[in-house]
């Protein structure tokens, strides 16, 4: 092989590395972490990461070896065939297989937080995904779902910060994604199923709500809002926002008799 392809396939490593190093400090790394568990899904990813990218690494430079020291043109040896190892394969068929095995076991009380644990706390907002917007219902005053004071917003989830936030998740078409990605969520949003979502956000802010999922041509556009802030300026704007939609509802019409 020519020595050029050589250091062509030693510079991905190399490069692929700087790559790496160089991206959180300009910016282009993952977003801030704002929620409680945040760190978990953090640090496993930064794991998976490590440890995927030793092999990658490894096996780049094993590649470089062999095709600069075992290059056509200059090694005149012979050429001698093999038909493979027992052994060896064994290896290798043990060794990825005992990894993943490590990895679940490692990441269980990461997924129990995340996925398992659901907090005592009554829900907070539902969220219908649809094509291609977050509709997001509220109760009103009297605390209770599908009455006639529920609040609805489009693409604008507000939340209280330092609180544990319960919300149900549906989808009222395709498969959509709610991806949270400052506090490290995202949900498959399932026709016929209302899932169970929560989290906690440290942080007063606003931050993007994003499907993850190809859901169809308006896939690009269906972006949202999510709105951290204080318990009080929570229950002012659920108020404002309650008494505007009141306002623009027509009045009942008593019928004569």
């Amino acid at each position: 092989m020519n020595k050029f392809w050589c250091l062509l396939f030693l510079a991905v490593p190399v490069l692929g590395v700087a790559a790496f190093a160089w991206a959180p400090g300009a910016g282009y790394w993952l977003p801030r972490d704002i929620s409680d568990h945040g760190w978990q899904i953090d640090h496993l990813f930064y794991f998976v990461l490590t440890l995927t990218g030793a092999v990658f690494v490894a096996t780049e430079l094993a590649l470089f070896w062999f095709a600069w020291k075992y290059d056509g043109r200059t090694n005149m040896q012979p050429v001698r065939f093999t038909h493979g190892s027992h052994d060896v394969e064994v290896l290798w068929t043990l060794a990825p297989a005992a990894t993943l095995v490590f990895i679940a076991i490692y990441q269980m009380n990461a997924w129990a937080d995340v996925k398992m644990r659901q907090p005592d706390v009554p829900v907070l907002a539902e969220v219908t995904a649809r094509q291609f917007e977050w509709r997001i219902r509220y109760p009103g005053a009297d605390g209770r779902f599908d009455t006639l004071d529920d609040v609805h917003v489009v693409n604008d989830l507000h939340v209280p910060v330092d609180r544990d936030i319960l919300i149900t998740l549906k989808s009222q078409d395709v498969l959509h994604s709610f991806f949270l990605p400052n506090l490290r969520i995202k949900q498959d949003a399932v026709p016929g199923m209302k899932i169970p979502v929560w989290f906690r956000a440290r942080d007063v802010g606003e931050f993007d709500l994003v499907c993850a999922e190809l859901c169809g041509w308006g896939h690009y556009k269906m972006k949202g809002r999510l709105t951290v802030q204080s318990a009080s300026a929570f229950q002012q704007w659920l108020a404002e926002t309650a008494a505007a939609q009141e306002a623009t509802q027509e009045p009942e019409v008593e019928e004569s008799e």
